[in-house]
């Protein structure tokens, strides 16, 4: 099932769907093992797709492939490396990334995201699936040359715009076994497979929650492969999983006509 936030042409305010085809369905409440459906139907053309999440918080796990170990000359960690994105770097599907002026170098990477379905602490490596909503396509955009001046990670990663979510959660998917790909301006970029993980969706999940409470919405970003590269104004970024869908965002500069 393709879970998925839009703008309903007549409603004020975000709506939830589901996807069968071309074809959206209302439904209420989407975090329920059933949710409900309001017979009201949409064409996917008619509708303007948001990002189909609204996290109190975005983990993201660093260093989580082998390869994009080596490519920025690392070591293997023994535990996973997390680290916080604000939900105000969060867009949809068709937004714009906004490249800062702060930064000389701004980099996409293509990662599969979990999507929490209920309220998590210290879960354990069995119980873990039924805490999980689905899976969507996430670019972790990152200003590299301010992660490198601070060696840490919070501000390259905290920029509106960072987070680019979507197009829908997919709820039937293996994790372990998902092609993920990313495209530069239609250029092949990116391209790995989910079972070169270091550490699972799973292990993930019982590392996160030992430490903090994730709640319903909540993403766990889980890394990307090598292949990491900049991005330019005027640039498209795609970020393709097999079995969830595309997600593509535009690129250009921040100027004093694009900031909220």
């Amino acid at each position: 099932m393709k879970i998925l936030r839009f703008r309903h042409p007549e409603k004020q305010t975000p709506v939830w769907g589901v996807l069968d085809g071309d074809t959206v369905t209302e439904i209420r409440n989407p975090f329920r093992d059933s949710p409900e459906k309001s017979g009201i139907t949409l064409p996917l053309s008619a509708v303007q797709l948001l990002p189909p999440t609204k996290p109190s918080k975005i983990v993201a796990v660093g260093l989580n492939y082998q390869d994009h170990i080596a490519e920025l000359g690392h070591t293997l960690p023994p535990n996973p490396i997390i680290f916080m994105k604000p939900s105000t770097s969060v867009i949809g599907p068709g937004e714009t990334i906004l490249l800062p002026d702060l930064s000389a170098r701004v980099d996409y990477e293509a990662e599969l995201a979990v999507v929490v379905k209920k309220r998590a602490r210290h879960l354990k490596r069995e119980e873990v699936r039924e805490y999980i909503l689905g899976y969507t396509c996430f670019n972790d955009v990152t200003a590299r040359d301010l992660q490198t001046q601070d060696g840490q990670w919070t501000r390259a990663k905290s920029f509106d715009t960072f987070s680019p979510l979507g197009p829908w959660i997919e709820t039937d998917l293996d994790p372990h076994h998902a092609e993920i790909k990313c495209y530069l301006n239609g250029t092949l970029r990116q391209h790995s497979n989910t079972c070169h993980l270091l550490f699972s969706v799973e292990e993930l999940l019982v590392f996160i929650s030992s430490i903090m409470t994730l709640l319903p919405g909540d993403v766990i970003a889980t890394g990307t492969p090598s292949g990491i590269g900049p991005l330019h104004p005027g640039d498209s970024v795609t970020v393709e999983i097999t079995g969830i869908g595309l997600l593509q965002n535009s690129v250009q500069r921040e100027t004093s006509c694009t900031k909220s």
